[in-house]
């Protein structure tokens, strides 16, 4: 891991952060000082990282760069050590971008202003240590400190069921916090040496049984977070009562921590474990496709459709993670980045059709595209590029993760059929609930419960460009994959070589793992499994 002399990822992190102390301190008292200045924060911190990419980053590396490593709390073993790679690289850009936009988003905000955006600087902070963290405690903490903006800006500035959204989203993520705590603790203290530092985690050889253990307590942790059926169910509370810069930052941001956290702790550092799990990724996998779209069509909330639509799109990222594919990796990076942008975009104009319609109640709507035609517009693009229409980048991503499963030696053909067919139906419902959606709001007959002033302003200026920003590059990357796949595809072939490394041995046939054998062999006493353990490079 090579060091640089100016701490690059720290001022990244604190930047926001130490802002975010100074806001009480505004001579505002309506909140239009205090606005302007969090996004003043938000573009800085945006531009830094940015510039800090592009001058510094090495994009055919597959290391570790821009490493910083202090000694910050010796008597815990806890040091401050940031790094980045092509995995944790592009997800920053994506948390600063939708960070900032969010910020713009919530112009309107009156309630509690200075809270409102020194709680969103914080939260920016944290979610950019949670990417960059090399240290297993400093990660922990970055990931707890995530957790209190987002309650308060759901318990606070939320709908009317606010608190109970609130209060289960919290008692969910924390809950499965403890679970990284006890997986990673037990890591850290097996052996002869006792450390925090995930690298060094990552080079420990463990007992079978424990890593099966500690990685079973990693997907639980992150499969809240991710989330992962039957995990999932804070999510659609959350975003029915968050605010839409919450929701843009939930769906955006927050999901794919989850995501993130899975291929960096159980495909990386328990990659023997990994082998006996990621069948069982693809099989959740499948079950979140089609789980969720089967739900949204029952939602006639508009942002709880939404909720269910996430689910089932990350349904993606466990297929492509369980595909050991170097082209399946990368399909998950790219359906992770591409899914924040179009969920935010999504949701921040389901907020902006709430504040002209004063419902998210899709059946009490009608006719709406009449008296605001560029939100009908934009919505339907939004909607367009999460069905996966080709030409945007949800296109792209997943078809990257339906070939990297699908040519994959590492299962047999009747499981990739059977996974490959479940996922496409997935695909095609996810078309129809998303044009009902957008049938029951923008056409037909204009409901009689809706009631719309003699005016109703289609979109202003500011949130043109607010979705602008999202569109152009879901536009973009779908007609040009490489804007995006260049950051990270050293470090797919890296992981994707890797795992691949410890798969069990067939006598006398390419690597396979062990769930190949039961749906395509005669007799498991026709193969030689060794132990895992024992797998060297």
């Amino acid at each position: 891991m090579e060091t640089i002399n100016f701490p690059w990822l720290s001022a990244i992190i604190f930047l926001p952060l130490v802002a975010s102390l100074a806001i009480p301190l505004l001579p505002d008292k309506e909140g239009k000082t205090v606005r302007w200045y969090g996004l003043g924060v938000a573009i800085a911190d945006l531009a830094l990282m940015t510039y800090t990419f592009w001058q510094s980053y090495d994009l055919q590396r597959t290391g570790y760069q821009l490493a910083e490593s202090y000694s910050w709390i010796p008597q815990l073993g806890m040091n401050w050590s940031v790094a980045v790679d092509g995995l944790s690289m592009p997800l920053i850009l994506l948390t600063g971008l939708i960070n900032t936009l969010a910020i713009f988003a919530a112009w309107n905000v009156k309630n509690k202003p200075r809270l409102f955006y020194a709680l969103m600087l914080v939260m920016y902070s944290a979610q950019i240590g949670v990417f960059v963290a090399q240290d297993l405690l400093m990660f922990f903490l970055m990931w707890e400190i995530e957790l209190v903006p987002v309650y308060l800006l759901i318990s606070i500035w939320g709908g009317p069921k606010r608190r109970y959204a609130a209060t289960k989203f919290i008692l969910y993520t924390a809950a499965a916090s403890i679970f990284i705590l006890v997986s990673g603790f037990a890591m850290a203290f097996y052996g002869d040496t006792l450390t925090f530092d995930m690298a060094s985690l990552g080079m420990k050889e463990y007992p079978k049984a424990l890593e099966l253990l500690a990685y079973a307590g990693f997907f639980v942790a992150f499969g809240v977070k991710l989330p992962v059926f039957p995990l999932h169910t804070w999510l659609p509370d959350a975003h029915g009562e968050a605010s839409a810069p919450g929701s843009m930052i939930l769906a955006g941001v927050l999901l794919k921590m989850g995501g993130y956290a899975l291929i960096r702790f159980n495909m990386e550092m328990l990659p023997n474990a990994h082998v006996y799990f990621a069948p069982v990724l693809a099989i959740l996998g499948v079950v979140n496709i089609i789980y969720g779209a089967c739900c949204a069509f029952a939602q006639t909330n508009l942002k709880r459709r939404l909720a269910y639509s996430s689910i089932a799109h990350m349904g993606f990222v466990l297929v492509g993670i369980a595909s050991y594919t170097e082209i399946g990796m990368s399909g998950v990076l790219l359906q992770m980045v591409s899914h924040g942008l179009i969920a935010a975009a999504l949701f921040f104009l389901s907020g902006v059709t709430y504040e002209r319609t004063h419902t998210l109640m899709m059946d009490k709507m009608g006719g709406v595209a009449k008296v605001m035609p560029k939100t009908f517009g934009l919505f339907t693009a939004g909607a367009m590029a999460s069905l996966a229409l080709p030409g945007m980048s949800g296109f792209v991503g997943e078809l990257m993760v339906f070939l990297g499963i699908s040519t994959s030696d590492v299962y047999s053909s009747s499981f990739k059929i059977v996974i490959v067919m479940l996922s496409a139906v997935g695909v095609i419902l996810t078309p129809i609930y998303l044009l009902s959606m957008l049938r029951e709001i923008f056409y037909g007959k204009q409901s009689e419960e809706l009631k719309l002033d003699n005016f109703v302003p289609d979109v202003k200026p500011r949130e043109l460009f607010i979705t602008g920003c999202l569109l152009v590059p879901i536009i973009g990357i779908g007609l040009y994959p490489k804007l995006i796949t260049q950051m990270y595809d050293a470090k797919t072939v890296e992981v994707a070589t890797y795992a691949r490394q410890f798969l069990p041995v067939v006598a006398e046939q390419q690597p396979s793992s062990i769930y190949a054998q039961v749906f395509s062999a005669p007799t498991l006493a026709d193969y030689e499994v060794p132990n895992l353990m024992e797998v060297t490079d």
